[in-house]
C-alpha cells in the first residue's frame, strides 16, 4: 500500500501544500477536518489511503505506489551533477526539469530529492535557501530510513560548511559518517564524505586527522581511476603538511596535484594547485615564484570569490615587495571591481571588510599616503583581524606596520608590532 511504502506521507503532504501556499482549511475543507489534517501532517495519526488520495486530488498530485523508472534516472542523473558541479547551467536546467515532475507527483524520489535541494542550494552559494529548506524537512527528520539521514546529515555539514561554521559541520559530517553502515551509498560517496572530514579538519587546524581522512579518500578515489579528485586530496595533503612545516612534501603534493590536473585538462585543480604552490613560496620569502604561481591561478573564472580575491590580494602584495609598483596597482584594480561585483555573495562570509581594507591598504601605499595607510592598519585592519583571530593575516599586516614604523624611527611602537607579529606566529603553531 502506497501509505506503507511511502516514508511519512504526511510531512510529505504538508511540504506540498506549503509550497502551493495553500492554508490547511484549504486542504481539508471536505475531506477532514481541519485538526484531524493538523494530525496527519505532524504524524499524530495514520489516514486511510482514500483520505491519503483525496488530499492528494486537492493538491493536484498523483500518488504513486510503482516506481517510476524515469523519474528515478533523471534523480540519479542530478544528484551526480551536485557530486561534480562542473557546469552549473546544466544543474539548474535538470532540476527545473525535475521539479516540474515532482511537483505532479509522490514518489520513491520524493524525500530524496527534498534532501538533495539543500547540496543544489549550496553548490549556487544560495544558503538562505538552503537553511530555509533544512527548516523546512527539519520536522520529517525523524522518520528519515540510514540513506535519508546519511544524505541529511552531509547536506547539513555542507551549509555549515560553507557558513564557516566547521565544529558544527563537523558534527554533522560525523554523524553522517556513523550512518555509513546501515545507508545504501556507494563507494565514491564514502570516498566524498571522507574528503569533506578531511578539508573540514584542516580548517580547525587538526592536520594529522586532515592528512589521514584525505588518504582514505584518495584511496578509494584511486581505485576507481578517479584522477581529479585524487588531485584535490594531494592538494589536502599539501595543505596540511604546509601547516606542520614539512614544506618539501607539501611541495610534492600540490605538484602531484598540478600533474593530474594537467593530464586530464582539469582547469580548477590546476589553478588551485597553483594558488596553493604561490602561498608556499610566498611564506618561503621567494616572491618571485610566488607571483608565477599568482599569475597562472587568478586566471580562473572557475575560482570562488574567496579563493580569487585572496590569489589577487597576494599577488599585490608580492608585487609591492619587489617593487613592482605599476603592476601591483593594475591588479589592485581589477581586486576592488571583483570585490564590487560579488559584495552580495559575501552575505554570509564576512569578509567584505577583510579585502576592502587590503585595498585601502595598498592604495594608500601606492600614492605615497603613508599616514592614511598607517591609520587604516593601526585603527582598522588589525583589530579587525585580532577580533577574527585571523593570525594567518595578522601575522603578515603586524610585521607590515612593524617594519614601516621601524624605518621612521618609531623603534618602541614599532617593537610593539613586531611582538604582535610573533604572538600570532605562535597561535598558528598552536593551532
Amino acid at each position: 500500500m502506497v501509505g506503507d511504502k511511502l516514508v511519512d506521507i504526511g510531512s510529505i503532504i504538508k511540504l506540498q501544500r506549503t509550497k502551493r501556499n495553500m492554508t490547511q482549511g484549504e486542504l481539508s475543507e471536505g475531506i477532514v477536518s481541519l485538526s484531524y489534517l493538523s494530525k496527519i501532517e505532524n504524524k499524530k495519526t495514520k489516514a486511510s489511503p482514500e483520505i491519503i488520495q483525496l488530499l492528494c486530488n486537492r493538491l493536484e498530485i498523483e500518488l504513486t505506489d510503482t516506481p517510476d523508472v524515469q523519474i528515478e534516472e533523471k534523480c540519479k542523473q542530478w544528484y551526480a551533477m551536485l557530486f561534480d558541479h562542473l557546469d552549473k547551467q546544466a544543474m539548474v536546467t535538470k532540476y527545473e526539469e525535475l521539479q516540474e515532475l515532482m511537483d505532479r507527483s509522490i514518489n520513491d524520489q520524493t524525500l530524496m530529492f527534498e534532501i538533495h535541494k539543500i547540496r543544489y542550494y549550496c553548490v549556487l552559494r544560495d544558503l538562505g535557501k538552503a537553511l530555509q529548506k533544512i527548516n523546512e524537512l527539519h520536522e520529517m527528520a525523524d522518520s528519515f530510513n540510514p540513506t535519508h539521514k546519511y544524505y541529511w546529515y552531509k547536506f547539513k555539514g555542507t551549509y555549515n560548511s560553507h557558513k564557516e561554521d566547521h565544529q558544527q559541520a563537523m558534527q554533522y559530517y560525523k554523524l553522517a559518517e556513523e550512518t555509513t553502515n546501515l545507508a545504501n551509498i556507494t563507494d565514491d560517496e564514502i570516498a566524498d564524505l571522507r574528503y569533506a572530514i578531511s578539508v573540514t579538519h584542516s580548517h580547525l587546524w587538526e592536520d594529522l586527522e586532515a592528512i589521514e581522512y584525505a588518504r582514505q579518500a584518495m584511496e578509494i578515489f584511486q581505485r576507481d581511476y578517479n584522477f581529479a579528485r585524487c588531485a584535490q586530496c594531494h592538494i589536502l595533503l599539501g595543505i596540511a603538511y604546509q601547516k606542520i612545516d614539512k614544506s618539501d612534501i607539501a611541495i610534492k603534493n600540490y605538484n602531484l596535484a598540478l600533474h593530474l590536473g594537467e593530464l586530464h585538462n582539469n582547469e580548477d585543480v590546476i589553478h588551485l594547485a597553483h594558488y596553493n604552490l604561490g602561498y608556499l613560496h610566498s611564506l618561503m620569502g621567494n616572491s618571485e615564484e610566488a607571483i608565477k604561481h599568482y599569475l597562472v591561478a587568478i586566471q580562473n573564472n572557475n575560482l570562488t570569490e574567496k579563493i580569487k580575491l585572496e590569489s589577487l590580494t597576494r599577488l599585490i602584495q608580492e608585487l609591492y615587495t619587489i617593487g613592482e609598483y605599476e603592476k601591483a596597482g593594475k591588479y589592485l584594480r581589477q581586486t576592488s571591481e571583483i570585490l564590487e561585483s560579488v559584495k552580495e555573495s559575501f552575505e554570509y562570509y564576512n569578509y567584505n571588510k577583510l579585502y576592502d581594507k587590503i585595498i585601502e591598504i595598498y592604495t594608500h601605499l601606492l600614492n605615497g599616503e603613508t599616514k592614511r595607510f598607517q591609520s587604516v592598519l593601526t585603527d582598522e585592519l588589525i583589530p579587525y583581524l585580532k577580533q577574527r583571530k585571523d593570525y594567518y593575516h595578522l601575522l603578515f599586516y603586524a610585521k607590515m606596520l612593524a617594519t614601516h614604523l621601524e624605518k621612521m624611527g618609531k623603534y618602541k611602537a614599532s617593537l610593539q608590532y613586531y611582538k604582535l607579529a610573533d604572538s600570532s606566529y605562535q597561535q598558528i603553531i598552536k593551532l
